[in-house]
């Protein structure tokens, strides 16, 4: 370990958890306790009876509903806030209301950073979301959680592709100044 790293102050440190995350790992740790503690007194009273036996009650041995499965997966995982999101992403239309769907699409959300992109099929639509994105963070935030989305980046259409050819100035920008 350099020196750097023991005072720290190393640059790739990832940063501490905090309030929802720290719930959450402590609820898994609490769970993960409960169940060894119910696994050990399961296993001494199997002891006593004989060995191993499948009974009339239910236990995590039975098949689980697919619901339940995902749902535990989700949680095991801490993928909670990306399965939020992307829920967010099927509900788009009820969210930011017909109009803007039809002009404004979500295309990416970074967990890390907790930004959602939306690409937008006009630089008007653009505009006109970067003026809504505070309204939509506050909404998207009272949905899935407070801090899920910190930012909504907004961005343009894509230009056409740059052609180059006998007609093409060398360095010009073209109709690269519209879009975007």
């Amino acid at each position: 370990m350099s020196e750097r790293d023991s005072t720290g102050g190393g640059a790739g440190k990832a940063p501490e958890p905090s309030g929802v995350d720290l719930a959450r790992v402590a609820l898994r740790a609490a769970r993960e306790a409960a169940r060894a503690r119910g696994d050990a007194a399961q296993q001494r009273k199997q002891a006593r009876r004989g060995g191993l036996r499948s009974g009339a009650r239910a236990d995590r041995r039975d098949p689980m509903a697919l619901g339940s499965a995902i749902s535990r997966l989700l949680t095991e995982r801490g993928w909670e806030a990306p399965a939020a999101v992307g829920g967010v992403m099927g509900r788009w239309p009820e969210i930011v209301g017909e109009d803007v769907a039809k002009h404004c699409a979500p295309e990416r959300y970074d967990e890390g950073e907790r930004v959602l992109v939306v690409r937008c099929d006009s630089t008007a639509w653009a505009t006109n979301l970067r003026l809504l994105a505070p309204t939509l963070v506050a909404r998207l935030n009272e949905d899935l959680g407070h801090g899920t989305v910190r930012l909504i980046k907004v961005v343009g259409p894509g230009g056409p592709a740059r052609r180059f050819g006998p007609l093409r100035a060398p360095g010009s920008v073209g109709p690269g100044d519209t879009y975007g």
